[in-house]
């Protein structure tokens, strides 16, 4: 058991008792723009850059995370996980992530298991969180996939067409903000999720990214 900054991470078995299931890639951004991924953020940091061994989530994906009935999300099933040691920044594994999480520059050729996958990971969950579109949904076929979609957006300047219109709300109130918000986490996701894992951000940079975009949001918006 790996306790942490209010987060509780489980090797094995977690009480379900402990916590509330829901579906946090529909349900975890609400209101004004509640940015509970930021407690996922947080937790991947501590496992990564806060803990005596290095422990790589291996397999982050939405069922993975849990609310509690506070909204706080908490990182669960640590089946396939692995502790790197002794200095240790990479390792290799032959037990595969979910299709559609996984680095394919870390995985599929030389199941190389290192930090930058789970940012990998993070940064395909921060898009299907804000779009409602899964990695695997059957409108990606071919050279189209999720992030190639939310590329095109960002370029095409229509955020707000891919992203789920409950979270920009039906009234005109902090329209704007709201779309900037949204976009900065857009690109927040396709850093995290560029193929080379020399070009990904660390989750240090991830936290601080986040927090920034919060800020700022808030600072716009006008709410305390």
């Amino acid at each position: 058991m790996v306790s942490t900054r209010g987060y509780v991470y489980s090797f094995g078995i977690v009480v379900m008792e402990t916590f509330t299931r829901r579906k946090p890639t529909y349900e975890m951004f609400v209101g004004e723009m509640n940015l509970n991924l930021s407690d996922v953020a947080a937790a991947l940091e501590y496992l990564h850059h806060g803990c005596a061994i290095l422990i790589v989530h291996c397999d982050l994906k939405p069922s993975n995370i849990l609310l509690d009935d506070a909204k706080i999300a908490h990182v669960a099933d640590f089946g396939i996980a692995k502790l790197l040691g002794g200095g240790d920044s990479m390792t290799q594994t032959m037990t595969l992530a979910t299709v559609g999480y996984m680095a394919p520059a870390e995985y599929e050729m030389e199941g190389i298991v290192s930090t930058r996958g789970d940012v990998y990971s993070f940064g395909i969950v921060v898009m299907e969180t804000f779009t409602k579109r899964k990695p695997t949904g059957e409108m990606f076929v071919g050279e189209m996939n999720l992030k190639q979609w939310v590329s095109n957006s960002l370029l095409a300047d229509a955020i707000v067409e891919v992203v789920d219109a409950y979270l920009l709300g039906a009234e005109e109130d902090h329209f704007v903000p709201k779309r900037d918000c949204l976009s900065s986490i857009m690109r927040l996701g396709l850093a995290c999720s560029a193929e080379s894992p020399e070009e990904k951000m660390s989750m240090q940079e991830v936290v601080v990214t986040f927090n920034r975009i919060k800020i700022n949001f808030l600072k716009d918006t006008g709410v305390e």
